[in-house]
């Protein structure tokens, strides 16, 4: 397998929908940023991937208008996936270890303002039983954590603590849309919003964009002095049906996990747009009370629709390359109530790529 490692990062988050811009009116300046960290230009990019929903933009191929953020003259190597940007960059990670190319650049946007997100993501639903009475995704997600505190896994408590510590944690974070905490009891003692949910236990509408940049070998030497390279790279995808799963826990998750090394993981950025599927997700892998888990905010404090899987793995590079840590996770999940996830262990050296 070919070493391979994530050499740029950039992110836009929306705190507000009026006047919101186009996919490639915040697609230019993440691509600027990009070029700027590694002192490349768009011929030094071997294939590009996006990722993106049509659904969500509400016209077919809207991807396509997105590439005028890149420029197609001359033409060039590129390809989508109906997916968040982390599966957008495990495909061009599959590109890179073909050897066609040395370095990919990979993209995502959505304006999830554009209609009611919640009934939008209704649609990735079992068409047959389950599209037709249109649950949305917060009401499922109440469900789900109904689940998990009738069974005695957790409790509205525990719920209340992620988002306080990840509301605390986005304070630092300029592109955290919401934040601020306060304390559990305060958090506790605000109204229901889909019930057992209260709003701080639910990610926020967000618009946004973000794009990753990545190299092989020597390439990647030449634009970090300490790159964060790819030591695994695994997503498993749970049935579809909702009644066909245990929605406490996550066996996808747990799946990934076991195919790549977590040992020695300092940071985990977890993609959980939900307080309670943080619960779920450190535990499916088996994180100790050692690991910092969203010391960026998370997914609660700011969600990009499409972007917010790869923003995860691009603040855990982030913090490889200042030096911070040695070793994190990055993990990314689509589709209702966690069923699908992917992990990214990332790490200051080439030891275990390839897993």
């Amino acid at each position: 397998m070919r070493d391979v490692a994530v050499v740029g990062f950039a992110q836009r988050q929306m705190p507000e929908f009026d006047g919101s811009p186009t996919c490639v009116e915040m697609l230019v300046p993440l691509l600027a940023e990009c070029y700027e960290q590694t002192g490349w230009t768009r011929r030094d990019i071997g294939f590009w991937c996006s990722g993106s929903s049509d659904y969500l933009a509400g016209r077919s191929f809207s991807f396509v208008s997105a590439v005028d953020a890149i420029g197609v003259i001359p033409p060039v190597n590129e390809s989508h996936v109906e997916m968040d940007l982390a599966w957008a960059m495990y495909e061009a990670w599959l590109k890179i270890q073909t050897g066609e190319v040395e370095t990919a650049l990979v993209y995502a946007f959505g304006k999830s303002s554009a209609g009611v997100l919640r009934r939008t993501l209704g649609l990735q639903l079992e068409p047959y039983t389950m599209t037709p009475l249109w649950p949305d995704t917060v009401s499922l997600a109440g469900l789900q954590a109904r689940a998990g505190i009738d069974a005695g896994v957790w409790d509205e408590t525990a719920m209340a603590e992620v988002a306080n510590r990840s509301l605390t944690d986005a304070e630092k974070n300029e592109y955290a849309i919401r934040k601020g905490g306060s304390s559990v009891e305060e958090l506790l003692a605000r109204p229901m919003y889909a019930d057992p949910l209260r709003k701080h236990d639910c990610s926020p509408v967000t618009d946004g964009a973000a794009a990753i940049v990545l190299a092989a070998g020597d390439k990647a030497r030449e634009v970090r002095d300490r790159p964060a390279w790819i030591n695994g790279l695994s997503h498993y995808i749970d049935p579809m049906g909702m009644g066909t799963r245990d929605l406490t826990r996550s066996p996808s998750t747990a799946r990934a996990a076991a195919a790549v090394d977590l040992t020695g993981v300092e940071v985990a950025e977890l993609h959980a747009p939900f307080s309670h599927q943080e619960l779920i997700l450190r535990r499916e892998l088996g994180l100790g009370d050692d690991v910092r888990v969203n010391p960026s905010g998370g997914a609660l404090t700011s969600n990009p629709m499409f972007s917010s899987g790869g923003i995860r793995i691009g603040e855990t590079a982030s913090r490889i390359w200042s030096g911070e840590i040695s070793k994190g996770v990055g993990h990314a999940t689509s589709g209702p109530a966690l069923q699908q996830n992917l992990l990214c262990v990332l790490g200051s050296t080439t030891e275990g790529v390839g897993n």
